[in-house]
C-alpha cells in the first residue's frame, strides 16, 4: 500500500513528465527529481528517476521531437481518458463537462485551451486537488491507462516507464497483453480501496495549459 503524501508525489512527478517537454517542464525537473528522491525505494520511484534522467540527457529538441512523434502521431498513445471510452462521439463532451465539475468541486480550474480528460491534468488534481477522489478517476480510467502502457511498450516507448508508475497505484495487477486490458475494459476494473490518507504534495508545478 502506498502512503498517501508518496501517491501525491508520484501524480505530480508523473504529470510534469508527461507533459510536452518544453522550457517550462525542463525548469521543474530538478524539483521533480528532489520530490523523487525523497521517496522509498520500489517500483514507481525506480520507474520515475530512470525516465527523468533519459528525459535530463536528451537534446530538448530530441526530446519534443520524441513527445510529438508519440503522443500526436501514434493513435493508440493517446492521453485524453475519455477518447479511450468515448471515442469521438457525442458522449465524450457530456463526459468531458461532467469531468471538468468535478475539478471545480475540488478548486482545480482547467485552462480553456486544454481538454480536462488530459492524463498529466487528471494527475494534478489527484497531487493537489483530491488525492483520494483523484485516484478513484485514474481507477475509473484503469483500462485506458492500461492500454496507452501497453502501446507505449510495444512502441519501445520510454514514455512507457510513467505510466507504469501510475500504474502502480491502482488495485489490482495489470493486465499483460491488450486482450486483457480489453477484457478489463468490459467488465471494469477491480474496485477495492487503495486505502490511501491524502497529504499535501510537493509543489512541482502545474500541469501544461
Amino acid at each position: 500500500m502506498t502512503a498517501g503524501g508518496d501517491a501525491a508525489v508520484i501524480c505530480q512527478g508523473a504529470s510534469v513528465l508527461l507533459q510536452y517537454p518544453d522550457g517550462t517542464v525542463r525548469e521543474r525537473l530538478p524539483l521533480v527529481a528532489g520530490a523523487l528522491a525523497a521517496l522509498p525505494a520500489g517500483p514507481a520511484r525506480e520507474a520515475l528517476t530512470g525516465f527523468l534522467a533519459h528525459l535530463r540527457a536528451a537534446p530538448p529538441r530530441e526530446a519534443a521531437e520524441t513527445y510529438v512523434a508519440t503522443f500526436d502521431r501514434r493513435r493508440r498513445c493517446c492521453l485524453y481518458l475519455t477518447w479511450w471510452t468515448d471515442g469521438e462521439t457525442r458522449r465524450r463532451g457530456n463526459s468531458l463537462t461532467v469531468l471538468k465539475e468535478r475539478y471545480r468541486r475540488a478548486g482545480l480550474e482547467p485552462a480553456a485551451h486544454e481538454l480536462p480528460d488530459y492524463l498529466p491534468l487528471a494527475l494534478e488534481y489527484a497531487a493537489t486537488g483530491d488525492l483520494a477522489d483523484g485516484l478513484t478517476l485514474l481507477q475509473e480510467h484503469r483500462a485506458g491507462i492500461e492500454l496507452l502502457r501497453l502501446a507505449l511498450r510495444d512502441a519501445g516507448s520510454p514514455y512507457h516507464a510513467v505510466v507504469e508508475a501510475v500504474c502502480t497505484l491502482l488495485p489490482g495487477p495489470s493486465p499483460q497483453d491488450r486482450a486483457a486490458a480489453q477484457r478489463l475494459a468490459r467488465s471494469g476494473p477491480p474496485t477495492e480501496s487503495v486505502g490511501l490518507e491524502p497529504y499535501p504534495a510537493a509543489d512541482l508545478g502545474g500541469a501544461r495549459r
